[in-house]
């Protein structure tokens, strides 16, 4: 077990579990989202919300990740970021903003826009390379959606004896989607991070058809390997 993570005690019994009248696919995959890794959780599908994992899995495999965590013993360490954090999932509490000029109350608004991405640093870049609006940059990425299926990707080449080639392009000029150009001009060269991306600062409700469907939460895998 991880140093620093917390033991959960087994809740449910055998009986329970398979029991029609017992515990149920939402019981489960709310005990699981609240108690295992978030590596766990994305190792086994089972990051996205209670209702499209409950749909998406059978009882008898959410039994299995249940017995598999208790196994693996891969529970939250503490402090570690719960899911909804990861998600996104952050709760906005309305303001009363003073009125003074449409200028101004525009501007506080936006200064207080609430990011529709998570980051999670997967390995650490220079520091001090970091980009700014108009810096064209280099990227390595995998794209995902919640149940793992990857939509695109550049790390592998699609042509046979091709080296791979990273994507180029100038952040924060609305080239891509703002997710990504909010989220790397955090990241500094070098930097490899996993970013969750809601669909408002992704492809909304329209989506991107036909491998992005409307509304979705995407999953990126991205690494930042040059500033120009």
């Amino acid at each position: 077990m991880a140093e620093g993570a917390t033991t959960a005690a087994r809740p449910y019994t055998d009986e329970q579990l398979t029991s029609d009248d017992g515990v149920s696919k939402k019981d489960l995959v709310k005990f699981l989202q609240e108690n295992a890794s978030i590596q766990f959780l994305a190792d086994n599908k089972l990051k996205g919300t209670l209702k499209n994992i409950a749909k998406m899995k059978t009882k008898d495999a959410l039994i299995a990740d249940y017995n598999k965590l208790f196994e693996s013993k891969d529970f939250r360490k503490e402090g570690e970021d719960d899911l909804s954090t990861v998600l996104g999932k952050v709760t906005e509490k309305t303001e009363k903003v003073p009125l003074t000029s449409q200028k101004s109350k525009e501007a506080d608004v936006k200064s207080k826009e609430v990011p529709k991405y998570t980051k999670l640093v997967l390995r650490k870049g220079d520091g001090k390379s970091i980009p700014r609006k108009g810096d064209t940059i280099s990227c390595f990425y995998t794209g995902k959606l919640q149940d793992g299926t990857v939509f695109d990707q550049n790390v592998v080449s699609e042509r046979k004896f091709k080296k791979a080639q990273p994507l180029r392009f100038k952040v924060g000029k609305n080239q891509v989607i703002k997710g990504w150009d909010e989220a790397l001009l955090t990241m500094s060269s070098g930097e490899k991070a996993q970013l969750v991306i809601e669909p408002e600062w992704a492809y909304g409700k329209k989506g991107h058809e036909p491998k992005i469907p409307p509304n979705a939460t995407l999953i990126f895998e991205v690494e930042l390997v040059g500033i120009d």
